[in-house]
């Protein structure tokens, strides 16, 4: 007798009380510095004489993420992954989140439990506990909005003002990748969109749509510089570009810097793929984003350290502010940095 397909469960029949216990109901905490978490009207929190960071992210629908290529599973995923690189980005560590969510009527519990899934699965990965949030309906399809709460000693604080005149500007991993498994993404959308009986061709671009949909915060960074004993002078991730991002170490410190193109870490076969879309790699990396990587200012005395990571690159250094913010080209010119990564409020 052939299998019944399941009927999708109507998130009115739940309610928005019954959705939350369904939601929450295996969560188990984690972390000593949570007392309490979902159930009651608010949580408890007592991080134990370490100073509390928080940071909060909006993803909306249509603006930071698009349903059709984007899998329910891994958009909660990069929505928790995304708040806990700005927690490590003060060299903090993540302890605690709270989710909220709108949803509109074409959402099934089964689309927002596979939510719920890759939610869970980044607190499980980053040892985080889920301790609140809040459901509501939304009329322009889904809202999600997260805050992450970390904890770090207070003079283990890293900020983005801290950039001195000669420090070494390092980055983790490699860069552009993101934007360009976007870009990848969005072509075969339009292929699709114009012929449906298209197949998708992702073939041999795992790397790159991997480093879109599915990100990972730098924690692994974070805790090698603590196991060396260095504590960055300014740091920052690295979500609307380098270029925009290095602007902000800048202005905040009011130091200049020089970033050289040639020390700048790109991966071969997103190298490559910038190259069937006739961008330049080096487009990608300054003003692409949503790479995730950590972007940081350490002291010169610190070099052999910090280059004995195979992960970490001295892509530059910094200057006093009257030498302007710079990239060095690999022929030699030098090109003044603009900001000219994502802006969120671009499409009002």
């Amino acid at each position: 007798m052939p299998k019944k397909n399941k009927i999708p469960s109507s998130l009115a029949q739940l309610g928005e009380f019954g959705l939350i216990e369904h939601l929450t109901k295996n969560i188990k905490i984690k972390n000593e510095s949570t007392l309490k978490g979902v159930g009651d009207d608010a949580a408890v929190l007592e991080p134990r004489e370490r100073t509390m960071v928080v940071t909060t992210d909006l993803l909306l629908e249509g603006i930071h993420f698009n349903l059709i290529y984007t899998p329910l599973k891994h958009l909660g995923y990069k929505a928790v992954v995304v708040n806990l690189s700005d927690v490590y980005a003060m060299n903090a560590s993540p302890k605690q989140i709270t989710v909220s969510i709108g949803i509109s009527g074409k959402f099934t519990l089964e689309s927002i439990d596979a939510l719920y899934e890759g939610i869970k699965l980044a607190c499980d990965r980053y040892n985080v506990d889920l301790v609140g949030g809040d459901t509501s309906s939304s009329v322009t399809g889904l809202a999600i909005s997260i805050t992450a709460l970390g904890e770090v000693e207070k003079e283990k604080l890293v900020y983005r003002h801290g950039a001195r005149s000669n420090d070494l500007i390092c980055v983790s991993g490699d860069l552009g990748a993101a934007y360009l498994g976007l870009q990848l993404l969005e072509r075969e959308k339009s292929l699709f969109e114009g012929d449906p009986s298209i197949n998708p061709d992702f073939l041999g671009h795992d790397y790159v749509l991997e480093r879109q949909l599915k990100p990972e915060a730098r924690g692994d960074i974070i805790d090698w510089l603590r196991e060396k004993g260095l504590i960055p002078n300014s740091m920052i991730d690295i979500s609307d570009g380098l270029s925009s991002d290095m602007l902000h170490i800048c202005k905040s410190s009011k130091v200049g810097c020089s970033i050289y193109q040639e020390k700048i870490p790109i991966d071969q076969t997103a190298a490559t793929l910038a190259e069937e879309f006739l961008i330049d790699p080096l487009t990608a990396v300054m003003n692409g984003g949503e790479d995730y990587e950590l972007l940081f200012t350490i002291p010169l005395e610190h070099h052999d350290v910090v280059t004995s990571n195979p992960d970490i690159h001295v892509i530059g250094h910094i200057t006093n502010p009257n030498e302007g913010i710079n990239l060095i080209t690999s022929n030699g010119n030098v090109i003044e940095l603009t900001a000219q990564g994502w802006n969120s409020i671009s499409k009002l």
